[in-house]
């Protein structure tokens, strides 16, 4: 039933009021409208009757015996449950100061004793009118954000997407297989989970770094994109400024990060994979590059893929077992390689792939 005021029938309307007579009257009202209403005699009744069901409006006398009107809007309003309901009060108090009370405590309205059935009629309608309204709006926002919500994380996924295949372009360019990629993926996580049990990485290195790490590892050498072809596949010697172009391939990678997500979009995924993209190819005594950093100045996970390239590389297609390849590595710990971690790598050698 909808009336002729434009509100849906059937809002429960709570009246408290400890006059028997005032409620009957405030009842009759409200039923005539089309809605249900509630009746309670006391503010502690009247939060027994909301805590059983919500209603839509209170209309609520200011003068009752205990709890008064102002004490019961203050508990209604200080509860996120019930802040929301209109509250209009009724009372024969009408001085100017009686009604600044009532709206500094929360109430929507104030009407005042005796009750004029045309005037509650009205005042009734209108705000269970905006509340109906409220509420929409408040649903059709949450709607907007789920989908707003649902709409990124699909355009993060499609960046993703274009990312990693940008990242197999590269790894073929460069000559890196399917299962060298995957090897890789796999080792660095395996790695990553050896140091969250160090003490000297446990602070550092969470269950969330790790999954991050997984996904970001595949585009460490995503800026060989830009680098020639013919460059990266040359087993020959290349020149100095042939060298100065593959090894580019650092900044490219961390720009086309930085371009494709934009600041406002950087999240830790983003922020990993920038890391190791441009600093993969640091050495822990500065001797890398692009930027000669040294130690803890190289971000960790571009430690973490440095370190597990050089052993899958060693180790791929049988050119050197496991342990050949970790006795090679060890002349090169503290030079190339973080030599703590190194010496994490060695103790979980076993579970590397």
């Amino acid at each position: 039933m909808v009336s002729k005021e434009g509100i849906a029938g059937g809002e429960r309307v709570l009246i408290v009021d400890d006059m028997e007579v005032n409620r009957l009257v405030l009842e009759e009202i409200i039923q005539n409208m089309g809605c249900c209403p509630i009746l309670a005699e006391s503010g502690e009744m009247a939060i027994e009757k909301v805590n059983e069901e919500l209603p839509q409006l209170i209309l609520l006398d200011i003068s009752m015996p205990g709890m008064n009107g102002y004490d019961l809007c203050r508990i209604l309003k200080a509860n996120e449950k019930t802040r929301e309901i209109p509250i209009v009060f009724i009372s024969a108090y009408d001085s100017s100061k009686d009604i600044v009370e009532g709206f500094s405590c929360g109430g929507e309205d104030y009407i005042t004793k005796p009750f004029i059935p045309e005037e509650v009629e009205v005042r009734v309608c209108v705000h269970l009118r905006v509340y109906r309204m409220s509420r929409e709006l408040t649903e059709m926002n949450r709607r907007l954000q789920v989908s707003v919500s649902e709409q990124l994380k699909q355009m993060e996924q499609e960046k993703k997407n274009i990312l990693y295949a940008l990242a197999d372009i590269a790894a073929q360019n460069s000559l890196y297989g399917k299962e060298f990629m995957e090897r890789l993926k796999k080792n660095c996580k395996t790695l990553a989970q050896g140091m969250q049990l160090s003490p000297l990485f446990e602070e550092k290195i969470s269950d969330t770094y790790i999954d991050t790490i997984a996904l970001a590892v595949p585009l460490w050498d995503i800026g060989n994109i830009g680098v020639p072809k013919e460059l990266l596949q040359r087993k020959t010697k290349l020149t100095k400024e042939e060298t100065m172009t593959v090894q580019s391939h650092t900044e490219i990678g961390a720009k086309l990060l930085q371009d494709l997500y934009g600041s406002s979009d950087y999240n830790d995924f983003v922020s990993m994979s920038t890391e190791i993209a441009h600093y993969h190819h640091e050495n822990w005594d500065g001797s890398g590059y692009p930027e000669g950093r040294k130690q803890d100045e190289i971000p960790l996970a571009a430690q973490i893929v440095s370190l597990i390239s050089r052993f899958c590389s060693l180790t791929e297609g049988g050119n050197y077992s496991r342990e050949d390849a970790l006795e090679l590595m060890r002349s090169e710990s503290g030079i190339k390689f973080n030599p703590d971690i190194f010496k994490i790598c060695c103790k979980i050698s076993r579970q590397l792939c």
